[in-house]
């Protein structure tokens, strides 16, 4: 069972791999410009003013945006026009704001290509930028110190690891198979792993300020080499830490060719912190952008198609892994799980196109953040959701198994795990949109705010109904009574007692879709009514529909008032034998208007209640059985009385039949004498659903002891004797009522 939740709690497939390849930075290809001068008109100034005042604000070259009563920024020089509607406003202007942003993809990609020739010029400006270092002067060469620091700081991370891996490897041995112990065991690799890399940082940045102390480009040139080697020890990792290539017992991440993808994440892990220090570096001695924007196209263009080789290449592995996560996957799985690949392939075209345009905007740098911030957001909040999800799953299965589970601890875990999962999708959700709604609708801090506040009322009450639906399905589920086998079986399992649920349980099925079709159609309201929506003619159309329902379809009401009643009389409950005067069978399935009977020879009935006259339950409490037996005129009475008593004393000591009798079997007496058999009848009690087990034993036993008792049975054989006018009886036959069935006992 916790293996299961492994498998299902970590559909992280967008996992490490996911995150290394989104977390590559996006640069700019040309320094910033100073930022643009903001205008805000109100929206009737006459044009002449307005170009006056652009002309006087941009006569030293600065940009000028022009706003119109907080709406989003306009290029200098268009005619200002009086406030739209916001929605119109808005919609206007995120289509203006994608057009332009399709304009400066174009020109940043131009731009870039036409700068690939120039990159060469770097050479040339690292040297002149490195001869003008003040470390290393006198003494040893900055060069040397770099790599003398560099050195000591990965001698002492190794000791480290060395000094410590003993330790670290114990406590890395997950106790067993949960993924809380897979977890915990993966955790301190990480804590290892985190450690030494602090440990590193902590040692290069000491020394770096005693043997570089001058705030050159030697400096500047060891602290990005650190920081780019942090950067690449950190996506080592979390590759670690979630894929643990060589350990599959502590793997979180149960991908396939886990092995594969932690060495092409390895490689990914080494080639981008060189590319972030070059670029950096490249932009601290560049003496102009046109190098810069060179190179940055084609580490850009490199990098995205490694993404999308390494996407392509994993997209069956991460189809498998999302399908992997439950049992029976769902078309909704499964479309997400064929999906998955390409959306993470397509968003990082996306993303690259956007770095690329903000290259070329003043206010790049807030694209490039949000570019950033989004494409961590897509990979993080899944492997964080679907993390929650499988804790709170384990944790729920580990305390089923100590202190047991009720329906309502299952309900409460459900719902517990689905709104922690909930409010962090709603956070990150949040957090993006915030991002976006900015630039691409130049929506402000406070209308952004505005905004939220009505949308979030929305979102509470749909996350209400959401966690609502979710703790009442698994409540039903858990009490709902489990569907018997549609198959023929052997008379010995059908109608044993244990298959019979309690009242409430019969109820439920029928009870959970009224209850969550209520809920649901509750919160659809609610949130129409939150969105503006006038909910009162749906109220009133819904009330004049049911009206007219309940008048044209009164075999329906009669059905469903008829079938209540039963219920709430406990009339039957599933898996009871029921005869309701022309049919009779198991109650299998009992819904709102109707219930099914499954007959002994496999047919299903299915019977409306309104059409039901009256009905016998057979299984309800006790049943009386009695049958007859067939003896010889000859017989002993009173000898097979005691013999049967005897009998009917031994089945009550038996541990598999003692248990399902309530009075033991006996003979009740003579019950009538024939022209050829003394007809004597036994009866007993016993539970409903064994009772024609019990007889059938019975007969067995009674059979033979009549036999070990010399107690003759009677016979139809006729002997005749001629001119004697004399007959007696033949040899001994026992002539056993056939069972009959509960519901047709004999008379008497």
């Amino acid at each position: 069972m916790a293996s299961g939740l492994v498998s299902r709690g970590l559909i992280a497939a967008l996992g490490a791999i996911g995150l290394v390849l989104a977390m590559a930075p996006s640069g700019r290809a040309q320094a910033p410009a100073q930022p643009p001068v903001i205008l805000t008109l109100t929206g009737e100034e006459a044009p002449d003013t307005v170009r006056r005042m652009v002309e006087a604000l941009s006569r030293e070259g600065r940009q000028v945006e022009i706003r119109i009563s907080g709406t989003a920024p306009a290029k200098a020089g268009t005619a200002a026009s009086k406030p739209e509607p916001k929605a119109i406003a808005a919609a206007e202007t995120a289509e203006t704001t994608i057009d332009a942003l399709v304009d400066h993809i174009v020109e940043g990609i131009d731009y870039g290509t036409a700068s690939v020739p120039r990159i060469g010029e770097l050479g040339q400006d690292w040297e002149r930028a490195w001869l003008a270092n003040r470390n290393g002067t006198t003494g040893p060469s900055a060069s040397a110190r770099i790599g003398l620091i560099i050195l000591l700081a990965l001698a002492v991370a190794g000791a480290f690891r060395l000094a410590s891996a003993s330790w670290f490897r114990r406590r890395m041995q997950p106790a067993s198979e949960t993924f809380t112990a897979r977890l915990v065991a993966s955790s301190w690799g990480l804590l290892q792993d985190g450690a030494t890399i602090l440990l590193a940082l902590m040692l290069a940045r000491l020394c770096r300020n005693l043997w570089l102390p001058e705030a050159d480009l030697a400096s500047i040139a060891l602290t990005t080499l650190a920081n780019g080697a942090a950067i690449g020890a950190v996506y080592a990792a979390v590759g670690r830490f979630l894929l643990a290539p060589g350990a599959d017992q502590r793997r979180l991440m149960p991908m396939p060719r886990a092995e594969r993808h932690f060495r092409l994440l390895m490689v990914y892990a080494v080639v981008t912190p060189v590319i972030i220090v070059v670029l950096l570096l490249a932009g601290r001695v560049g003496s102009g952008p046109h190098p810069l924007a060179g190179l940055l196209l084609l580490s850009g263009l490199v990098a995205l198609l490694f993404k999308l080789w390494w996407f392509h290449d994993m997209r069956r592995d991460l189809a498998a892994l999302i399908l992997g996560g439950s049992d029976s996957p769902g078309p909704w799985r499964r479309l997400i799980a064929l999906a998955a690949p390409w959306f993470y392939m397509a968003t990082a075209v996306v993303l690259w196109a956007v770095g690329r345009a903000a290259a070329m905007m003043s206010d790049g740098g807030r694209w490039a953040e949000a570019a950033a911030i989004t494409q961590t957001a897509i990979v993080i909040i899944p492997i964080i959701a679907v993390g929650i999800g499988s804790f709170v799953d384990c944790r729920a299965a580990r305390r089923a198994v100590t202190t047991g589970a009720t329906p309502l601890s299952k309900a409460a875990g459900a719902a517990f795990r689905a709104a922690a999962v909930g409010v962090l999708w709603a956070a990150g959700f949040y957090v993006v949109a915030r991002l976006w709604a900015g630039l691409l609708v130049g929506m402000s801090t406070a209308q952004f705010g505005t905004v939220s506040r009505q949308a979030a009322g929305v979102a509470v009450f749909a996350f209400a109904g959401w966690v609502a639906l979710v703790f009442l399905r698994v409540f039903f589920d858990a009490c709902a009574p489990k569907r018997r086998a549609s198959g023929p079986m052997e008379e010995e399992e059908e109608g044993h007692a244990d298959s019979v649920p309690s009242r409430l349980a019969t109820v439920l099925p029928v009870l959970r879709g009224v209850v969550l079709g209520a809920v649901l159609g509750l919160t659809i309201l609610i949130v129409l009514s939150r969105l503006g929506v006038d909910i009162g003619p749906l109220l009133a159309g819904f009330g004049i529909l049911g009206l007219a329902l309940s008048f044209g379809s009164q075999a329906l009401v009669r059905d469903i008032v008829s079938g209540v009643f039963f219920m709430l009389e406990d009339a039957f409950r599933v898996g009871e034998y029921v005869d309701t005067g022309r049919l009779k069978g198991t109650v299998e399935k009992i819904s709102l208007r109707s219930m099914q009977l499954r007959h002994q020879s496999g047919q299903i009935h299915t019977i409306p209640f309104g059409q039901i006259q009256q009905l016998t339950n057979a299984s309800r409490d006790w049943a009386t059985i009695k049958f007859n037996v067939r003896l010889d005129h000859s017989a002993d009475i009173e000898q097979a009385r005691k013999t049967i008593k005897k009998v009917g004393l031994a089945l009550l000591e038996d541990p598999e039949f003692g248990p399902h009798f309530i009075a033991q079997l006996k003979m009740q007496g003579v019950a009538d004498i024939t022209d050829s058999a003394v007809v004597i009848r036994l009866k007993f009690t016993a539970k409903p659903a064994q009772a024609s087990t019990l007889q059938r034993e019975a007969l067995k036993r009674v059979y033979r002891a009549l036999n070990e008792a010399k107690v003759p049975f009677a016979s139809n054989a006729v002997t005749v004797r001629g001119g004697e006018g004399s007959s007696t009886s033949g040899a001994a036959a026992i002539a056993a009522v056939p069972p009959p069935s509960p519901l047709a006992p004999a008379a008497g």
